[in-house]
């Protein structure tokens, strides 16, 4: 089914939109002379991509397992650990744990965003902030994110300082150290106040139950560790066996999403603790009492039976591939839906079962084969899209 005419709209307006045009020019231009510069600096990261690439083959055939085995962990970390399967389970565990009238700030979450998470709370009478500067951005304007890792990649400096001049009444230059110290200014109240931070994670090490979150800003480390209560939702295929192959998937990551080292790499396994006293072990010392994870399957334990599109659940969520597709920029950013290129077209008709959404995606790909050439763990997005044409012929 082609897209419908607001659709169109939509995407012809933002594609001729120059401001839009000109974000987007400036961070394709940053990200690649960044990427170079840490690959370059670090020539052994494509070597460790292979070992990745087979770590997260043999990850997702185990998905099931090694969620019960972190569960486990987490656990005897004195946290408490769930297996969702479904997108409406985790809202539900969400929401019981929340409950209404609490200020909660979060932290990035692509699996949030998939699901839901901040409008499912909202909507239960919570006031939920975005921290991640870009994400925060999205949500005040009330627009949806362009990218996994940079949300707000498509909206030029200039616009940023007229929606932070409307949020604080101050006429703010359009200058970026001006603006991310308002940012800044705006959400730090927010942190201390809040009763619940939410987060996703980059990589889990189900050994030992352990938490990878890659961050620069330091938001993430007030989300997870001010609150009293911290709840992580992470899709199954974030797993891996043990604490070592975690280190090596989360190296690899960070150096593919544009960074060198990033600011910050939080490794969190339970709730707070300290044995000061008599060495005696008490949960709840500066950070949260309280630790939950859910684990979230929504489709991904039938996606990784596909031989072709399981590729998708290999992704590290690195983005590079986005800064690479020659539609995904011609369309400034509308090339796909809560994920974007081919791994959205994916999303779309196997996770959240669209296939005429899958089709119009997979159709408009190019095959063009340039995010294969960028993807540190050699997705073929080619591959899945004429896969995915196939099968949705077939069932059309």
């Amino acid at each position: 089914m082609p897209p419908s005419g607001d659709y169109k709209k939509q995407i012809m307006d933002a594609a001729h939109n120059e401001r839009i045009g000109l974000a987007l020019s400036r961070a394709i231009k940053s990200y690649r002379g960044n990427t170079k510069q840490a690959l370059d600096k670090f020539p052994k990261t494509i070597e460790m991509a292979k070992e990745v690439i087979d770590i997260k083959a043999r990850s997702i055939k185990q998905m099931r397992q090694l969620a019960e085995q972190a569960a486990e962990n987490i656990r005897t970390n004195h946290g408490h650990a769930y297996i969702a399967n479904t997108a409406e389970d985790v809202l539900k565990i969400v929401g019981d744990l929340c409950g209404t009238g609490k200020t909660i700030v979060k932290a990035k979450s692509m699996t949030c965003d998939e699901i839901g998470v901040r409008e499912h709370l909202e909507k239960l009478g919570n006031d939920v902030y975005e921290t991640d500067l870009g994400e925060f951005i999205i949500q005040k304007l009330n627009s949806r994110p362009m990218h996994i890792l940079s949300p707000a990649i498509h909206v030029p400096k200039e616009d940023v300082a007229k929606l932070f001049s409307e949020l604080t009444g101050e006429e703010l230059p359009a200058d970026i150290d001006k603006l991310v110290a308002v940012a800044h200014d705006l959400l730090r109240q927010k942190f201390i106040e809040a009763q619940i931070g939410i987060s996703g994670a980059n990589v889990v090490a189900a050994d030992t139950g352990t938490l990878f979150i890659i961050e620069n800003e330091g938001n993430a480390r007030l989300v997870t560790g001010l609150p009293r209560m911290h709840i992580a939702v992470v899709g199954m295929e974030k797993l891996v066996p043990s604490l070592g192959e975690a280190f090596k998937t989360i190296e690899v990551t960070w150096r593919y999403a544009n960074y060198t080292v990033p600011s910050y790499v939080s490794m969190i396994s339970g709730p707070s603790k300290t044995g000061d006293i008599e060495k005696v072990t008490t949960y709840g010392a500066h950070g949260p009492a309280e630790f939950h994870v859910i684990f979230l399957d929504g489709g991904r334990s039938e996606l990784a039976k596909d031989p072709i599109l399981s590729q998708a659940l290999y992704c590290l969520r690195c983005g590079g591939c986005l800064y690479e597709c020659p539609v995904f920029a011609m369309t400034a950013g509308n090339f796909g839906d809560k994920y974007f290129t081919a791994n959205g077209a994916v999303w779309a008709g196997k996770i959240d079962k669209d296939m005429d959404k899958a089709a119009s995606l997979a159709y408009t790909c190019l095959t063009c084969r340039r995010c294969r050439e960028r993807c540190p763990v050699g997705i073929d997005g080619a591959a899945m899209c004429i896969e995915l044409r196939k099968q949705a012929g077939e069932s059309k």
